[in-house]
């Protein structure tokens, strides 16, 4: 069953945390919206990234292996669904161990968008 207060919550997040897949370099602007709408999220830094990983991480991360990603942004109908299609699935066993299986090798692409966004959310 979807709760769609949590879907509310999370739609600005997904979008947010599916600007870490594009083929482009974040600024320091991009970062600072990125925490300020992370922040207004009410969700935790930990459960941020767990929403990173069980909802966005697998279906976005080959755009950062493809030669010719996406750069300028998701159409965003697409990206909700899909995300909200692992919304769904959180919770499950077998997809929780193919994300965590998966992050182990593609962690590194992301990990200083992370350790921005970490640094200034602890200064919020």
């Amino acid at each position: 069953m979807i709760d769609h207060q949590d879907i509310e919550i999370r739609t600005p997040v997904w979008i947010a945390l599916s600007e870490f897949y594009l083929d482009t370099e974040l600024t320091n602007e991009d970062f600072d919206r990125i925490a300020a709408i992370f922040q207004n999220s009410g969700l935790t830094l930990k459960e941020l990234k767990e929403i990173d990983l069980f909802e966005v991480f697998t279906f976005l991360q080959p755009n950062l292996l493809s030669i010719a990603g996406a750069w300028s942004g998701f159409e965003e109908e697409w990206l909700l669904a899909h995300c909200e299609k692992r919304y769904r699935r959180r919770k499950n066993i077998l997809h929780r161990l193919n994300c965590k299986f998966w992050n182990i090798f593609f962690y590194w692409m992301r990990r200083n968008c992370w350790e921005q966004i970490e640094k200034r959310m602890s200064i919020i």
